[in-house]
């Protein structure tokens, strides 16, 4: 797989950009890129043009978090006001605006079916879950306080001093991580509701992951010590550790074919990394600062011969790349 570099829309924002995801294509029109940025408005732009479609205000802080339904018809955002602003992704009309303690609202992403938004609830160490059919929150998912002995996990679930950064759905919707400031990854039951296990390794916040599309059990994630890892999240192992950046990970997601990685890191360039040959075989430099957040384009949409990957980043650029 090669990529290359197609446009770098400078100024796309008026201050750091911190998140991009895609909205799918629906039978009305192709998929659109979504940003959310420190200017607080969340932009929707039109694909391989990058062009301006539309601009939702609303957020009083800083946006942290984009996410799109998976119909392509709704998306939410989370930002520093600790508001999840929910629209029409067509229209730019607020569906609803929920709210949540001060600091518990980072990044989001909706369950394969879209039944389900669910929203890294930061100092409270849990994973806040808002039904999206009435958008009412059902029971949060608690983090355990510690972990015992030869790996077991404590009877006491308690968020105190785990700090939750991001969350990230299995494609089949049956496993939910989320990762926290210490470095530990927890996997829950979806389904059930219930507390699994950890995945350990890292040493530093973990900001970012990204389940395979192709394998449930494959979990990758991204973290401040510079490392990418691997991990089965079913046997609880590590796979593979990548290294290769030379400073934090902030942002990793998987092509749509599964084949490989792309990551963004505030060494200011973003990698690619062969999945069959679990190396970075190739790496972009054009920003000139941190790069927040990495997104491929999801399959679908007429005329699509081509996948394109998008990355921000603080220096309020918006990186276009072609991939195949």
């Amino acid at each position: 797989m090669k990529i290359r570099s197609l446009k770098n829309l400078t100024n796309a924002h008026n201050d750091s950009i911190w998140a991009v995801t895609w909205a799918p294509a629906t039978a009305d029109r192709g998929a659109l890129l979504i940003t959310g940025s420190v200017d607080e408005s969340v932009k929707l732009w039109k694909g391989d043009e990058l062009e301006l479609d539309r601009t939702n205000t609303g957020h009083s802080l800083g946006v942290v978090s984009v996410a799109a339904h998976p119909s392509g018809t709704v998306a939410a955002s989370t930002s520093l006001d600790s508001f999840v602003r929910v629209f029409d992704v067509d229209s730019n009309a607020t569906i609803t605006t929920l709210e949540t303690a001060p600091s518990e609202a980072w990044l989001i992403q909706f369950d394969p079916k879209g039944e389900i938004l669910a929203v890294a609830g930061g100092g409270s160490g849990s994973v806040k879950l808002w039904n999206t059919n009435n958008w009412r929150m059902e029971v949060p998912l608690t983090l355990p306080q510690a972990e015992a002995s030869e790996g077991r996990s404590s009877e006491k679930h308690s968020g105190s001093g785990k700090f939750v950064l991001a969350v990230a759905w299995s494609n089949d919707g049956k496993r939910l991580a989320c990762s926290t400031m210490n470095g530990v990854v927890a996997i829950f039951d979806a389904v059930r509701g219930k507390f699994l296990h950890t995945l350990e390794g890292h040493s530093m916040p973990v900001r970012s992951m990204a389940f395979s599309p192709v394998d449930t059990r494959v979990l990758f994630t991204v973290s401040d010590d510079k490392h990418v890892h691997m991990y089965d999240v079913e046997s609880r192992s590590l796979i593979s550790a990548f290294s290769g950046h030379a400073s934090w990970v902030l942002s990793v997601d998987v092509s749509p074919d599964g084949s490989c990685l792309a990551t963004g890191s505030s060494d200011r360039t973003v990698r690619l990394w062969d999945l069959n040959m679990r190396a970075a075989v190739q790496t972009l430099s054009d920003h000139s600062d941190q790069v927040w957040s990495v997104a491929f384009r999801p399959p679908g949409g007429d005329g699509v011969r081509a996948g394109r990957l998008a990355s921000v980043s603080d220096d309020r650029s918006i990186s276009l790349y072609e991939y195949t």
